[in-house]
């Protein structure tokens, strides 16, 4: 409304700018006198003023002249679009300025002034590849689903455009949630166009949801070949692929097909200790247990983890306890400061019933890093050493609400999952579980408010009763929480 009151003003000031001109022209005295061949010619001040515009408007339509000969001349020398392209230079230059104000008013978020230049550009233009993807972004921009679909259709069935009509409807599916679909879209992208980097990526991720573990390599590999993906991570993913691909195998009961897949998954990547476990759980089955030990003593020095240590164990499962402490001890020597180290050595010698060992093992852990499992094995150590129950009951009761150290933690959203997987369960991020400590406050144990009283101690007359609850608790805190198997396998 202030706009057009404003426009409605512009227009009253110019008229009686021009009124008051014309009136001081015809007032005004002078003029132009001309000699042409001895002949003189004396304009006023209106004339010579019309006169100008005159010639202006006579110099134009000479330039449009000169250039429609200039078109004949080439057309007759054997350009047969010179004359069209003459023609249509006017229609083109308003066609491109309309686009290059829609392309403006998108990158503005004004979509419905997008869409109205891109209309007009489609009437000047024959290009449906720039105005019909403008015409669809501004109109996704709008909220108009429907016509940015319909727009990118029309670009699908143009062999310059089908890329990007793919690709559209694609992340339209995408947004839908419609992954089946989007993921027959972005391996048809991916055929017309294997080079782009995003459609890999959504493939690779799409592929991987679906546990398409085969499809996904092809697709790490197209990655790696168009340099889109340094060597080293293409090693890493594709072991996380090939350890994936055996799981699903083994899955279907076909032992031999997983167990190679494993192996695999371990060659490319030794420090991957789901592959490193898997694969030498495979030896273990062939009864190739030197091959078994090398490969989790590798893995054990790349990452200390209780899952190699429970299946070092499953190596020998019948051996006794001093036998067991000395095998374990060839696994631990390179990485005996290591806190894995001095907990899996103290649990084994605790199987072993040597507590003065244990707690050397142990050394001060509860005391610099204390967590579920090292306040645990103190309290075992002093039940073994014969103390008090109330100092006992002080170490599990500090257990309870300790952290529970490193776990297996998504770096991309920091999710925190009980078991490897080869994609996050929280954001679906790919390849980002490191079993590292959680970067905030960890939970304590399940009810571990309600366990308290149990463990600090009750009302007298109920110790013999809550002794067993004690007990208990810190069987359930070591089998649960500890997650190795080493001490009760003895």
């Amino acid at each position: 409304m202030i706009w057009s009151l404003v426009k409605i003003v512009i227009f009253v000031v110019a008229v009686a700018a021009l009124a008051l001109g014309a009136g001081w022209l015809l007032e005004s005295e002078g003029g132009i006198q001309i000699v042409v061949a001895g002949t003189e010619f004396t304009l006023g001040p209106l004339q010579s003023v019309i006169a100008l515009v005159a010639l202006v408007f006579a110099v134009w339509v000479l330039l449009k002249l000169l250039g429609l000969l200039i078109a004949v001349w080439h057309f007759l020398n054997g350009d047969d679009t010179a004359i069209s392209r003459f023609f249509a230079r006017r229609k083109y230059s308003k066609g491109f300025d309309a686009l290059a104000e829609g392309m403006m008013a998108l990158a503005s978020g004004e979509a419905r002034t997008a869409l109205a230049k891109a209309e007009k550009a489609d009437r000047y233009l024959d290009r449906p590849e720039l105005t019909s993807l403008l015409t669809a972004q501004a109109a996704e921009m709008a909220g108009d689903r429907k016509k940015a679909e319909e727009t990118y259709r029309k670009l699908v069935t143009n062999d310059a455009t089908r890329f990007v009509g793919v690709r559209g409807i694609m992340k339209q599916k995408l947004a839908d949630g419609d992954t089946d679909t989007a993921l027959q879209l972005a391996e048809k992208a991916f055929a017309i166009k294997p080079k782009h980097e995003e459609t890999q990526d959504i493939l690779l991720k799409l592929q991987a949801d679906k546990e398409d573990w085969t499809g996904a390599r092809a697709t790490l590999s197209a990655k790696l070949k168009h340099g889109n993906l340094p060597r080293d991570v293409h090693k890493r993913r594709d072991a996380v692929l090939a350890l994936s691909e055996a799981r699903k195998v083994l899955e279907e009961d076909e032992t031999i097909e997983a167990r190679e897949a494993a192996i695999e998954a371990n060659r490319l990547s030794p420090d991957l200790i789901p592959a490193a476990v898997m694969a030498a759980q495979g030896y273990i089955e062939k009864g190739q247990k030197r091959y078994a030990t090398r490969i989790l003593k590798k893995a054990w020095d790349a990452q200390p983890h209780p899952d190699v240590a429970a299946a070092f164990a499953g190596i020998e499962p019948n051996e006794g306890s001093a036998e067991r402490l000395k095998r374990f001890a060839a696994l631990t020597k390179t990485t005996a400061d290591h806190a894995e180290t001095k907990m899996l050595m103290s649990e084994l010698h605790i199987a072993d019933e040597d507590f003065p060992a244990a707690r050397r093992a142990l050394g001060g852990l509860a005391q610099s890093d204390p967590t579920t499992r090292s306040l645990t094995l103190m309290a075992a150590i002093e039940r073994g050493e014969g103390a008090s129950d109330a100092v006992v009951q002080g170490w599990l009761a500090r257990a309870v609400t300790a952290s529970r150290g490193p776990q297996w933690v998504c770096d991309n959203c920091q999710n925190i999952m009980t078991a490897w997987a080869p994609t996050c369960s929280n954001c679906g991020a790919f390849d980002t579980l490191t079993w590292k400590r959680p970067p905030n406050a960890e939970l304590a144990l399940p009810g571990g408010s309600e366990m308290l009283p149990l463990l600090v101690g009750a009302p007298e007359g109920t110790k013999d009763e809550n002794e067993g609850a004690v007990v208990e608790e810190a069987n359930v805190i070591e089998a649960e929480d500890m997650g190795n198997p080493t001490v009760k396998n003895t």
